[in-house]
């Protein structure tokens, strides 16, 4: 997808505690709740993805050299994974990191120890801001079933800039202990005590800045390291080389010029004595317009031009120009001369990956003859009749042990082929999702829909595969901004989001099939915000936010989306909230002021009720009970959880939890009246998922360490026709639903 915004990451403004070195617990399917307060005994939880297959940007995809069927990958914001050939999956190996580590979840960097085939390292830290916190490594002796932790003193940027380029973490051929960190603005690092503390190496020339890329890929070829720098201008040297660990020196004959400004990655053909290397003019993912492919001969020191095709000139002569960079390159183990690279942000030709099996002299490209089929993972057809091979291909790789086992990363899957030709995603247990809304119906054939980041919204009949009606589509999206259902007529569901063709649309049944808006407000394209329907689907009102924060008037429609008129009294930015048992009842919380407004007349106009709540924080949340008029839930975070049953008119704060992030109901537990409240929150000093069947008198908490997902504040919902069982969104993990074990 190619709308704007681009990236669909959520961007937190908290900071990162500092952890000291801890072992960490194996993960495991079941969560066994650790934390109580009053109530029902503490409840046994099993967790699993609702199937999405992917949908997140795989910056990384690294074979172990010497275990067959054992690989790993690396994401921007999802975290860390190991596949198992004899499975078919790839098993999450991060999820243990909780609310205060959010920052984690994308990994910068990911490194193995050929000596030692257990051995695993992640470099972690999605942003390099100040309000980010520092990053971390994480080092396993088991595959990353458990972890010992380092917290460092620099910033990681897993989803920054150049967030797929090489590998920045290094295990030294030459000494086990020994390993290699390249970071953004603070130089190369290095540990000798196999990462348990890390100090700045000596002896690197290059000189870090405050806004750089830094080190781009660190490479070992034999026993000479290699490290790509990020900060040329194509005129300065980009590319190093230690052979003795302390002495770093610029690599003689490198090539320059814009076409090779920033090394993106390197692969070294031990039986052939080469080194390949990727460039493009920018670090990518987006942004590159040129590019190329150069092999250095590592006896001889020549250097020497391989591009498969250079970028620019047009796909026909006269359409627009060809413009990209280069990305991943993976080498043959078995088999010298072998290798394969990928374009990257090609959008005119769109991406490929080359083959050559001539050390570069010549090329095949593989999207050419390839066979896609994605039936497993429909939502790749992007709503047209065919998937594309491929966008954002910044990694490949090649099975050591079979060369026709060839993976490559995109911005939304893994593609993988046994035979060069025949190509599906190999995304089972993958999930990366940004899910910003959850419906659970409470009648039809899917028990949950969700809006989400890049990908808009599904329908998912079943929660253990992939949508079959792929992504929402007439029309497509690519993040959703809102997702809405009248509570009194589900067939009825509207959304909002990011598209090319329309920025609204509604369903009449239940969110299977959908029509575009007839008419929609200027500001839709440009600021396409939350949404509302009221309880019988008869009102419309649509927010509308400026993905830089930009708030402008909220506006009504009562002809399902004809025509559109602006209201002025309702709070600019706010999230509308229905009454789900009054049509005529609308909510917003005004979280400038601290103030609940509400509507009585469809939404024409709002007036001020309770005032003086807690205030300056656009991520308070405000929902409503279902099945009743004016029961209003407030999670202000830290400030607490308030509760109103006259609509708003007066709050009382509630004391059973000390902070609330997010909040939903469910189906209630036998024998009571009131619905399950599941919320994200504190009843004491651990920030987890919780469940109440009494009204949140009580609270039991329903997660694990083991199952934490890092961010999890953006919605919560339980599902009513099943008791017991939520639906949680993360920033990167796609859904997690969790049921009584």
């Amino acid at each position: 997808m190619h709308t704007p915004p681009l990236s669909r990451r959520t961007v937190l403004a908290a900071g990162t505690a500092a952890t000291t070195l801890t072992a960490l617990p194996v993960l495991q399917g079941t969560a066994r709740a650790a934390e109580s307060t009053g109530g029902p005994a503490s409840a046994v939880y099993r967790w699993r993805n609702a199937v999405m297959g992917g949908t997140g940007f795989v910056t990384g995809i690294l074979f172990h050299p010497s275990v067959r069927g054992l690989a790993y990958a690396r994401t921007d914001i999802g975290g860390a994974y190991r596949w198992d050939d004899r499975t078919a999956r790839w098993t999450p190996l991060t999820d243990h990191l909780g609310w205060d580590d959010w920052n984690l979840l994308g990994v910068e960097a990911m490194a193995v120890d050929p000596a030692h085939p257990d051995r695993l390292y992640l470099a972690l830290g999605t942003y390099t801001q100040p309000w980010a916190g520092n990053g971390a490594v994480l080092r396993s002796e088991d595959r990353g079933a458990t972890w010992a932790r380092t917290d460092l003193t620099v910033r990681l940027g897993a989803n920054e800039d150049g967030r797929g380029t090489g590998e920045r973490l290094l295990v030294d051929p030459r000494d086990s202990d020994t390993l290699w960190l390249g970071t953004r603005h603070d130089g190369l690092l290095k540990s000798t005590d196999r990462g348990a503390t890390w100090a700045p190496a000596t002896g690197f020339p290059a000189t870090p800045s405050a806004t750089g890329q830094g080190v781009t890929l660190l490479v070992a070829a034999g026993r000479a390291l290699y490290a790509g720098w990020g900060d040329g201008d194509g005129t300065t040297p980009n590319l190093y080389r230690t052979t003795d660990g302390t002495t770093w020196q610029a690599v003689p004959g490198q090539p320059g010029g814009t076409a090779a400004r920033v090394p993106i990655r390197a692969a070294h053909d031990r039986c052939a004595h080469r080194l390949y290397v990727t460039y493009a003019d920018a670090p990518g993912p987006n942004g590159q317009t040129d590019g190329s492919v150069h092999r250095l001969c590592l006896l001889s020191g020549r250097w020497t031009d391989v591009t498969p095709v250079e970028p620019g000139g047009t796909t026909d002569g006269e359409g627009p120009a060809d413009t990209f960079g280069y990305g991943g390159v993976a080498v043959d183990a078995r088999r010298p001369g072998t290798l394969v690279v990928s374009t990257n942000n090609r959008w005119a030709a769109q991406d490929t990956v080359f083959r050559s099996t001539d050390g570069g002299r010549t090329w095949r490209s593989l999207k050419d003859t390839a066979v896609l089929d994605v039936s497993e993972t429909p939502y790749l057809n992007w709503g047209v009749d065919a998937p594309k091979f491929g966008w954002w291909i910044q990694t490949v790789a090649v099975d050591p042990y079979d060369s026709r086992n060839v993976l490559y990363g995109t911005g939304a899957t893994v593609y993988g082929t046994r035979d060069l030709t025949h190509w599906a995603p190999r995304i089972r247990g993958l999930e990366e999702t940004s899910v910003r809304q959850l419906i659970s119906p409470p009648t039809g054939t899917a028990h949950l829909i969700s809006g989400n980041g890049d990908v808009g919204v599904m329908y998912h009949e079943s929660l253990t595969a992939s949508p079959a009606r792929g992504m929402a589509t007439d029309p497509v999206f690519g993040s959703a901004t809102g997702l809405a259902q009248a509570a009194a007529k589900p067939s009825y569901v509207v959304r909002t989001g990011w598209g090319d063709h329309g920025n609204g649309a509604f369903s009449t049944d239940g969110g299977q099939t959908w029509a575009p808006f007839p008419a929609q407000p200027a500001l839709a394209s440009d600021a396409p915000g939350p949404i509302a329907v009221n309880a019988d689907g008869s009102v419309l009102l649509w927010v509308f936010v400026h993905w830089d924060g930009t708030r402008y008037p909220a506006h009504r429609s009562a002809d399902n989306g004809a025509t559109w008129t602006e209201v002025p009294t309702f709070p600019k930015g706010a999230t509308p909230v229905a009454d789900p048992a009054d049509p005529a009842r609308f909510y917003a919380y005004d979280t400038d002021t601290g103030s609940l407004l509400a509507s009585t007349d469809g939404g024409l106009t709002f007036t001020a009720r309770a005032t003086g709540l807690p205030s300056g924080d656009t991520q308070f949340k405000l929902v409503a009970a279902p099945g009743r008029t004016g029961d209003l839930w407030l999670s202000t975070k830290g400030n607490g959880l308030y509760r109103s049953t006259d609509g708003g008119a007066a709050f009382t704060k509630v004391d059973s939890c000390r902070a609330s992030y997010t909040l939903g109901f469910g189906k209630a537990a036998d024998g009571t009246d009131y619905p399950a409240v599941y919320q994200v929150g504190s009843t004491g000093t651990v920030t987890a998922v919780h469940r109440s069947d009494d009204g949140a008198k009580t609270w039991t908490r329903i997660n694990d360490d083991a199952h934490q997902w890092g961010w999890t504040g953006e919605t919560i919902t339980g599902d009513p026709r099943v008791y017991g069982r939520v639906y949680l969104a993360t920033n990167g993990r796609g859904v997690q639903y969790g049921e009584p074990a």
